[in-house]
């Protein structure tokens, strides 16, 4: 029997509901309030670590328990799809006044539309842009942060020019364990990274081609440092002067106050993404978790009252205060703990211009490849030519397994 359908002692109706990672372990605090609200309903939550959740999810649905409702990272919201575990929300959003698209960041709810049908409501949101020095840039005739990709790359140039060591750089790409940075230059030159329905790579397409041959320039030019697995503590080399610019996310904000030294503290800011045309700011990255409603649910409407309690306003700015997880619903950025933060303010005006990936159970891998590659050319081995088409190749195989269901589908 599904664990939903299980009253309580008292008649009760069970929500079961799995949240991940400090999530899991925070939402807790927000819960007797709507139980307060809702006395026919008990919330039963269990805690997740991530690095457990996404074969503890498949298991339970292999195993028909799953929850009634979860938090679903965004690139996962596609896997649960085709394995038709999720049920479209639209039906509760239609009835919902607490929930509307509107409310919300335009590309962030995209995520959760996956064939034009809605299957989950951000949670809290994510996305990358740049913590920057601003004693370094100003010192480059910079007294803003570049907005334009003629800024960007002529503020590298100066300070690196102006770096009296060496192994001082304008801008950190680590690119032994991160991908974002190539794909949010390649989504900014309007790259669908996919094509034919996301069945084929496209990265060695002009599009494409033409962001990371400017990636790779970073490089070239000796503005970020080649072998970024050297620099082991991030806020020490950023405090030191090693680079004055980083594409991070909101996480860091804490980490930056509470790891750069007191001195360090008045000498730097966020800001968002530079653009490669008129449109400031550039786009980014549309990442964070969302609360989906599974299909094997008996509590379906009791489950979508805990989303709605979790999607108030008031509610997600609680939630912030206790996590520091940026609010999905964007008029909860008008309470004063987040209006007040001048680190935050870059994140909403950002958040107003991001892009999802592509909507595939893939693309988790297909990441790391990008990432391997972008290793590779900044390593000097292969060329952006030959990276990028050796790229396709090793996508193309992982995409096979797609291929061959899209085009058997309905036969």
């Amino acid at each position: 029997m599904h664990l939903g359908c299980r009253p309580e002692a008292g008649g009760k109706k069970v929500v079961v509901f799995w949240a991940m990672g400090a999530e899991g372990e925070n939402v807790q605090k927000l819960i007797p309030e709507f139980e307060r609200r809702n006395p026919d309903i008990h919330v039963r939550l269990q805690a997740i670590p991530w690095t457990a959740a996404h074969e503890k999810l498949l298991t339970a649905y292999a195993g028909r328990s799953t929850p009634d409702i979860a938090q679903l990272g965004n690139t996962w919201i596609p896997e649960f799809t085709i394995l038709d575990a999720l049920v479209d929300v639209q039906p509760w959003i239609d009835r919902s006044s607490e929930v509307k698209k509107e409310n919300y960041f335009p590309g962030i709810w995209e995520t959760n539309v996956i064939d034009g049908t809605i299957y989950g409501i951000p949670w809290y949101v994510d996305t990358r842009l740049l913590f920057y020095r601003t004693d370094l840039l100003r010192q480059a005739g910079y007294d803003h942060a570049p907005r334009t990709w003629s800024e960007w790359f002529d503020a590298s140039k100066k300070v690196r020019a102006r770096a009296t060591d060496t192994s001082h750089y304008a801008i950190l790409l680590p690119t032994n364990n991160e991908w974002a940075p190539a794909v949010v230059m390649g989504l900014e030159k309007n790259s669908t990274l996919l094509r034919d329905g996301d069945r084929y790579g496209d990265f060695s397409g002009p599009t494409f081609t033409a962001a990371f041959t400017d990636f790779n320039n970073f490089f070239i030019n000796g503005w970020a440092p080649r072998k970024t697995q050297q620099i082991i503590n991030v806020y020490d080399a950023f405090a030191e002067g090693i680079f004055a610019m980083y594409i991070t996310g909101p996480w860091n904000i804490g980490e930056f106050l509470k790891r750069l030294p007191a001195s360090m503290q008045g000498n730097w800011m966020t800001a968002p993404m530079p653009t490669a045309d008129s449109v400031y700011p550039g786009v980014s990255l549309a990442g964070g978790s969302s609360l989906v409603l599974f299909r094997a649910s008996k509590v379906k409407d009791e489950s979508w009252k805990l989303i709605e309690y979790l999607s108030e306003a008031d509610r997600q700015a609680e939630f912030y205060k206790i996590t520091g997880d940026l609010p999905a619903v964007r008029e909860s950025w008008r309470d004063s703990s987040i209006s007040s933060n001048k680190y935050i303010q870059a994140f909403y005006r950002q958040l107003e211009r991001v892009a999802a990936t592509p909507k595939i159970p893939e693309w988790e891998q297909i990441a790391q490849k990008v990432r391997e590659y972008s290793e590779i050319v900044a390593l000097d081995r292969m060329s952006v030519h030959d990276a990028l088409a050796a790229l396709d190749r090793d996508v193309n195989v992982i995409l096979e397994k797609r291929r061959w269901m899209l085009d058997h589908e309905g036969k």
